[in-house]
């Protein structure tokens, strides 16, 4: 059974390295007789265009001949006994996991929600995936655990990289961010070619180990690129944070009836901020007994509910002594 699985395995990648070779190569021809039509022509450019006329049309016969043997290997999978054994065996199950099952379409609600499941489940696993190094033990990571390979760990690694970020753990940010990418890669690939990702993923480091500088290079591109959008997410939620804590130190400042002191006290008259500014009792009351009532009840209401001014025990008593005193009168008025 792990022959088989290898053999399997083996077609696969030699599968996609000859439809990439053939890409490159039908890119050269194209690029040459393009060359050929605008007028330059001579030996070494005829000998170069037929070289590469032979190139592609020999790819072509490889590419039909590992695709034909990749089909005479599905065919004898499909025969294989299943037993408990090789059932148990993830290669078994690798030519249903190269089919993308058709599903339907989430909402939004129940993306979120089988997100925040799976990583609350596998968070540890995700973690301990972003902090290798090695091509080898990443691939032999994720063929022990084929579940991580999928969207939910490519987002959950750029979350952890913002956290890295914003702790100002640039080292750790940077290698999480590695491995994001990979995980980025296979997803893609997978795509590219319409199958599950987690029947693909040897393919990926298999072609990583021994690319050409040009997906090399692309890699690092997209490498960079996710570390600068990190660096702006991470920015951006500290300044959220900053904002949010301010938001907060300012809502405890705020007096008993919800109000700022400090605007109350612009808003108030000049003789009566002179009067707080002095700490000067007689000079406050004296300035709110000159205001109109109904102005002068205003700014003492506002400036209670904000603190500034707090009525001791003596003014209650008072206030209180006068509401009896006007019940006492209203009740010798009814009689």
């Amino acid at each position: 059974m792990a022959g088989f699985q290898q053999r399997g395995e083996d077609l696969e990648c030699n599968l996609l390295e000859c439809k990439r070779q053939l890409d490159e190569a039908q890119g050269r021809l194209k690029k040459l007789e393009d060359g050929r039509r605008e007028g330059e022509k001579d030996e070494d450019a005829e000998a170069e265009l037929k070289k590469a006329q032979a190139e592609v049309k020999k790819l072509r016969k490889d590419e039909k001949s590992f695709e034909k043997m990749m089909e005479e290997h599905r065919r004898e999978e499909k025969k294989l006994p299943w037993d408990v054994d090789s059932i148990s065996k993830e290669g078994f199950s690798k030519s249903v996991l190269n089919i993308k099952p058709a599903t339907k379409e989430e909402t939004e609600e129940e993306k979120v929600e089988r997100h925040k499941t799976f990583v609350e489940q596998y968070a540890k696993e995700i973690k301990h995936f972003g902090m290798m190094r090695r091509w080898d033990d990443s691939q032999k990571y994720l063929s022990d655990n084929p579940h991580l390979v999928c969207e939910e760990t490519a987002n959950c690694l750029v979350v952890i990289c913002i956290d890295f970020e914003i702790e100002e753990k640039r080292a750790l940010m940077e290698q999480v961010a590695h491995q994001a990418i990979v995980m980025q890669f296979i997803l893609d690939l997978a795509r590219a070619l319409k199958v599950d990702a987690r029947g693909c993923f040897r393919q990926f480091f298999s072609k990583i180990k021994t690319a050409d500088k040009p997906y090399r290079d692309e890699f690092d591109r997209e490498l960079q690129l996710l570390k600068e959008r990190i660096r702006e997410c991470a920015q951006a939620r500290k300044e959220s944070e900053t904002k949010e804590l301010e938001e907060d130190e300012r809502q405890e400042g705020l007096g008993p009836g919800g109000l700022d002191p400090l605007e109350v006290y612009e808003s108030l008259p000049k003789e009566v901020q002179k009067g707080f500014d002095e700490k000067n009792l007689q000079m406050l009351q004296e300035a709110i007994n000159k205001l109109d009532l109904e102005e002068g009840k205003y700014h003492l209401r506002r400036c209670i509910e904000s603190g500034l001014w707090v009525p001791d025990s003596g003014e209650e008593e008072g206030k209180e002594e006068d509401e009896e005193e006007e019940e006492e009168v209203d009740e010798e008025d009814d009689s």
